[in-house]
């Protein structure tokens, strides 16, 4: 029997608490000093169950948007009212987190793998690969895991898969509801592209207003709702539906 404590896909907990604790310290300025991190929505994820929650959210940079993610629930863990005001809270940071990403991010160098070790959940994309087009069946494996994540803790997603804005939802985020059940909570990120490069790692730009906007559950009928209707449901929520673009 071991005494070192993993979480469900192997990673050691006193590492991981190690680095979400560097990493936090090392990105905190990003979000409160360079650039002010407009939050809205703390008390939301005070009152959500430590397991089977599902956050979908628009997507601007890979890593920058989640990173202030772990930062806001963290934050909002720890009693912080829509601040990341006193980086104590990090010092006993939540361990399942987690978050869908494309496996061909996580491999493309060092720091995305150290980054990975935090809490991702690697899956090949079925629709695109290294810039190009494909057409592939989704891994079960992919499914699986995201299933493990849930039932440990909390998942991030971005369901629709690119960082390009109002691009179509993908239909497998629908499924996963459909399957786990979980709560839905959608989240609305602004000013990631403006002040980070897309990879999200360097600051492009300083004293741009980024904003968090954390929403309530969604209230979805996962026996009866079809895939379409919560597709509908989810761009709505995350406001990637056609009828939030800007007319100028």
């Amino acid at each position: 029997m071991s005494f070192i404590k993993k979480d469900p896909f192997g990673h050691i907990l006193f590492l991981k608490k190690w680095l979400i604790r560097s990493l936090g310290i090392i990105t905190h300025s990003r979000y409160s000093s360079f650039n002010k991190l407009h939050i809205e929505g703390s008390d939301i994820i005070r009152q959500l169950p430590e397991k089977n929650v599902l956050f979908i959210s628009n997507h601007q940079t890979y890593f920058a948007d989640v990173i202030a993610m772990y930062h806001v629930f963290n934050a909002s863990l720890k009693g912080r009212k829509d601040t990341l005001k006193n980086i104590g809270y990090l010092w006993d940071p939540k361990l399942n987190i987690y978050y869908v990403a494309a496996s061909e991010t996580m491999k493309s160098g060092l720091l995305p793998k150290i980054l990975g070790y935090a809490g991702a959940i690697p899956v090949i994309r079925t629709w695109r690969e290294k810039g190009k087009e494909v057409h592939r069946e989704v891994r079960k494996s992919d499914v699986d895991n995201i299933g493990i994540a849930l039932s440990n803790g909390w998942v991030i997603t971005f369901p629709q898969g690119t960082t390009s804005p109002w691009k179509p939802i993908r239909k497998g985020t629908a499924h996963l509801i459909k399957q786990y059940k979980p709560i839905v909570v959608p989240i609305v990120i602004d000013g990631f592209r403006r002040s980070f490069d897309k990879k999200g790692i360097n600051i492009k730009k300083k004293d741009v207003q980024q904003s968090m906007v954390i929403k309530p559950p969604l209230q979805i009928d996962y026996e009866n709702a079809t895939i379409e209707e919560i597709v509908t449901q989810i761009e709505m929520a995350i406001e990637q539906h056609e009828s939030f673009l800007k007319v100028k």
